[in-house]
């Protein structure tokens, strides 16, 4: 019997490279969205806890020295004044007011620009138009050329047929600003549903057609439904800008006649009153209701990307 030996197998030393961790590489991910970050929590969150600091103080600006601590009277007298009640009723009546006429324009300007026909590129630029004038353009244009009673374009188709000569701004001062705001976010609502209209399943809206059902069976059983979503988001995206609106009731009424929103009251109890400290309880309140109806927007936004993800 002869032994075997094995001769030893060399092994060459192996030079493993370092791997960054993972909590490194995440910094050096969002390591270039840094700047951006601190620019914006210089320049819309510090001012924010300034103004919630002052929100507890009794600070009015003609008397600087005569400020102190007050804890909550400020939030108490916004929501126990009865001016600043009128202003928050006035707030939602014209929020309420503006999104839903809106909603339903743009949804007849929707269902009709997703036809085809000759032209409809050009009607499409000449309705979105409206959405892209300044909010402050908007409303002069309102005042002057639609709502003057000597020279407005209302009265003069009036005066052609025999009508009456009103002055709408002082005999309908809210809805004159509801109108303005109504001609400038249909646009904006006419996008968000036409986008809705042409995500449908065509082939689902052809098998209906075949089964025998009517425009108004498929628009209420199967387009309407596909909206739910388009039309939860473009309510909630326009009463963000709604409840925040100053340039139209500025303009227009400027804030008289029963139109001064809540907005328009911080305006008016920073600026006129020198109140700073019941104009930033006030601001710090719309900041808090704007935050509540954009969690819902985002909310809607999130699900619809889901909805577009699962389709795909």
């Amino acid at each position: 019997m002869t032994a075997t030996t094995t001769a030893p197998v060399a092994t060459t030393p192996m030079h493993t490279t370092r791997q960054p961790s993972a909590r490194l590489r995440a910094w050096a991910t969002r390591a270039p969205l840094l700047p951006a970050l601190v620019f914006m929590i210089v320049v819309t969150q510090l001012p924010f806890v300034a103004t919630l600091v002052i929100s507890f103080f009794d600070w009015n600006a003609l008397y600087p020295d005569a400020r102190h601590f007050t804890g909550i009277d400020n939030y108490r007298e916004v929501l126990t004044d009865a001016d600043l009640r009128h202003s928050v009723w006035t707030t939602v009546l014209l929020t309420v007011a503006v999104v839903l006429a809106s909603l339903v324009l743009g949804l007849i300007l929707a269902l009709l620009l997703d036809r085809r026909f000759k032209g409809r590129g050009v009607v499409r630029t000449l309705l979105i138009a409206p959405f892209l004038v300044v909010p402050v353009a908007a409303a002069l244009l309102w005042k002057h050329v639609l709502y003057n009673p000597e020279y407005g374009l209302l009265n003069g188709l009036l005066h052609y047929v025999g009508g009456p000569q009103p002055d709408w701004i002082s005999t309908t001062p809210l809805l004159a600003v509801e109108a303005s705001l109504v001609w400038q976010w249909t646009p904006f609502m006419m996008l968000i549903l036409l986008a809705g209209l042409q995500s449908r399943d065509n082939e689902q809206i052809e098998a209906a057609r075949v089964d025998g059902a009517s425009d108004w069976q498929i628009f209420r059983h199967l387009t309407l439904p596909h909206l739910r979503r388009y039309l939860e988001l473009g309510a909630l995206l326009g009463s963000i800008y709604i409840v925040q609106n100053f340039d139209a009731v500025f303009t227009i009424t400027s804030g008289g006649l029963g139109t001064a929103n809540l907005p328009y009251t911080v305006y008016q109890s920073f600026y006129q009153a020198h109140e700073n400290g019941l104009a930033s309880a006030a601001g710090v309140l719309v900041v808090i209701g704007s935050i509540i109806i954009a969690t819902f927007a985002l909310r809607v936004v999130s699900s619809l990307f889901r909805e577009e993800v699962s389709r795909a």
